[in-house]
């Protein structure tokens, strides 16, 4: 019993050789996560990125494996045949100071989107020509471009369709190429019936034309004796002439009558000139967010004027073939100014 007391001693020294071992493994805790940290801190060895700008993807890949990098691979169209299966970014950039283990990002070639030449034939040019922008939109180069101006014949095709186009569908492509095309005016003086607007209202004469398929120019008339506010006054050519499909029709309209809160204005835009007529659209965004069409027509370019009669703030927006061209927002006149007729 006396050995026992003499080895362990008595309560109070075991508690005192409790708290030192507890202490102990605490502070061996201690070192032990404080070296964890500094290890991890450390990280993996660093490591300088290779460059692998223009080398076939297996090849990067093996030089990336040697460094002990792993690739994250990315799929882009180029301009040319020839770097397909080709790095054509990389990041980090070459010589960059990274820890092994790092993701490089890879930006491999697809090779070109066409191969070949389409058959454009048949088609309308805008529309190949806007599906060509958007191909190449983000080219420094287009691989396939049109080459302007296009050559036009008469022909019993609607106006705009393409007849010809060289090279031939079905040539390679290999490297950036102009695309010549034989594009339809129509067929040749084909005369069209103008359509009698004198005594419509300003509304319904842009009805009117929105369907007739004619040349039109809008201007302001001073009102006279027997005139109505609001109307079309006068046209030259008359109603039911005969006329050539480009002939010019002027269209004189009498302001309407002041109405509080709306603005009564000429809209007017300098579209170019096209050898035959353009879907044209102009729309009225409101100040309550609502949007109303003023007219849509087929119009062969020059000076485009629409009367309009709206609430100042609302923003006219002018549309060539269903794409945005233009918009004009509509100012608040002075008190002293009912009209922004533009007489």
């Amino acid at each position: 019993m006396n050995l026992l007391n003499s080895w362990f001693g008595n309560g109070e020294g075991n508690s005192r050789i409790f708290s030192f071992l507890t202490l102990g493994l605490v502070v061996f805790v201690a070192v032990v996560a404080v070296g964890v940290f500094f290890i991890a801190v450390q990280g993996a060895e660093e490591i300088m990125v290779p460059d692998v700008r223009g080398k076939e993807l297996t090849d990067a890949l093996l030089e990336l494996q040697v460094k002990e990098l792993y690739p994250r691979i990315q799929l882009r169209y180029s301009q040319s045949a020839e770097d397909k299966g080709m790095i054509l970014e990389q990041d980090p950039l070459a010589g960059s100071i990274v820890k092994a283990g790092r993701r490089i990002r890879l930006v491999v070639s697809e090779g070109i989107l066409l191969n070949t030449l389409e058959d454009y034939v048949g088609r309308d040019v805008e529309e190949v020509r806007m599906e060509l922008r958007a191909l190449f939109a983000a080219a420094a180069q287009p691989l396939l471009s049109l080459k302007e101006p296009f050559l036009y014949e008469y022909s019993p095709e609607p106006a705009g369709i393409i007849l010809q186009q060289a090279p031939l569908p079905g040539t390679g492509i290999s490297e950036p190429m102009e695309l010549q095309l034989v594009v339809s005016r129509g067929r040749e003086e084909i005369l069209i019936t103008v359509p009698s607007l004198v005594g419509l209202s300003i509304a319904d004469a842009l009805k009117r034309i929105s369907g007739a398929g004619i040349n039109f120019t809008f201007d302001i008339w001073q009102a006279g004796g027997g005139d109505r506010p609001g109307t079309v006054a006068d046209q030259d050519p008359a109603g039911q002439a005969l006329v050539t499909v480009n002939t010019p029709v002027l269209i004189r309209v009498v302001p309407p009558e002041p109405a509080k809160g709306l603005v009564f204005g000429l809209f007017r835009y300098t579209l170019e000139r096209n050898p035959y007529p353009l879907a044209v659209r102009l729309d009225a965004i409101l100040p309550s967010g609502e949007t109303t069409s003023l007219i849509a027509a087929n119009y062969p370019g020059g000076e485009f004027t629409v009367p309009y009669e709206l609430p100042p703030g609302s923003v006219l927006v002018l549309f060539m073939l269903d794409r945005e061209i233009y918009r004009e927002e509509i100012p608040v006149p002075s008190p002293d100014i009912l009209y922004l007729d533009q007489l």
